[in-house]
């Protein structure tokens, strides 16, 4: 039996399918903008189907469709000559994914659809088959050779598929404008929700409102930051508005340099001008500011009221870290 060695086939399977994307790019026309136009202006959704692997991709080109802006729905090929053709309605366009255009399902569902009157747009690995003749448009993933040793099993074919679905995507996508704020509305749960509409105003709420005047004497500074437990209090004067920043940090470097602490004031060792965030920011600004200058706490601001306390802790219990 020959010695084997997994990284070295690693690497092969690696190299072949990063070549069959690269082919992508030789085989790609100005059919693609036509594509886009298409779905762009299509007054229904976009229809995705396909069988075995592809029907796998397909699913996949369906979620990431629907999530960054272009409706669309999944169609398994079989399925559909056996009842669920009532999903295709008149203004639909269909997209059959195939690496042969050959599939008895696949030579059905396309004749079937060709006879509806829907745009059939073929992403199919060979310009001359049966897909592709009926198709309105074609999408060519053609590839050299799968990453099968046999090549047989769909590896390279696969990953080319997923590649132009993407790229179908961010195209569709960035014709429409699709910025930030929509893909959170698609996206409202889970740590990548948070990231694009988590604001500072639903953080620092839940925490303290450590202050002190200016005047304040060390001791009760001290007391007011250990009760709080942020680790910082604001120094602000009589309505409110922010003058400066104490942290335990300070009081400890304080301490280090001075003995005689009865008569200091919070003036003398607060920081002026500190690191401060808007309520109505985006939390992952909060996090990020925090990170460009080493800091675990921030003052947060309404014009130039003090308004609270949001902690990196409150980042990370929340999943932005």
């Amino acid at each position: 039996m020959a010695t084997i060695n997994p990284k070295e086939i690693a690497l092969r399977t690696i190299q072949l399918e990063a070549a069959s994307i690269q082919q992508l790019a030789h085989q790609l026309n100005d059919e693609f903008n036509t594509i886009v136009d298409v779905i762009m202006n299509a007054k229904g959704r976009l229809i995705v189907s396909g069988i075995g692997k592809s029907a796998v991709i397909a699913q996949k080109i369906v979620a990431t469709l629907n999530s960054t802006g272009t409706p669309a729905m999944y169609l398994h090929a079989a399925e559909a000559i056996h009842g669920d053709l009532g999903m295709i309605l008149n203004f639909d366009v269909v997209m059959i994914i195939s690496k042969s255009g050959e599939s008895p399902e696949i030579k059905v569902l396309s004749q079937l659809i060709k006879n509806f009157g829907n745009p059939i747009i073929g992403m199919v690995g060979n310009v001359d088959s049966y897909l592709a003749k009926q198709s309105t448009y074609v999408l060519n993933t053609t590839v050299s050779q799968e990453a099968c040793p046999n090549n047989l099993a769909p590896t390279s074919s696969t990953t080319a598929q997923m590649v132009m679905g993407d790229a179908l995507a961010v195209a569709l996508m960035e014709k429409r404008g699709f910025s930030s704020s929509d893909f959170a509305k698609f996206h409202p749960g889970g740590a990548l929700g948070k990231k694009l509409y988590l604001r500072v105003s639903d953080l620092y709420l839940q925490n303290e409102q450590p202050k002190v005047k200016a005047d304040t004497v060390l001791k009760d500074v001290i007391l007011e930051i250990s009760k709080k437990r942020l680790g910082v209090t604001a120094v602000v004067n009589d309505t409110d508005e922010l003058l400066g920043v104490i942290t335990d940090g300070d009081l400890r470097r304080m301490l280090e340099k001075s003995t005689a602490i009865d008569s200091i004031k919070a003036s003398e060792i607060m920081t002026i001008n500190p690191k401060t965030i808007e309520g109505d920011a985006l939390a992952i600004d909060a996090m990020e500011l925090m990170r460009t200058n080493n800091i675990t706490q921030l003052l947060v601001t309404n014009g130039k009221q003090y308004a609270g306390v949001i902690h990196l802790h409150d980042l990370i219990k929340e999943g932005l870290i």
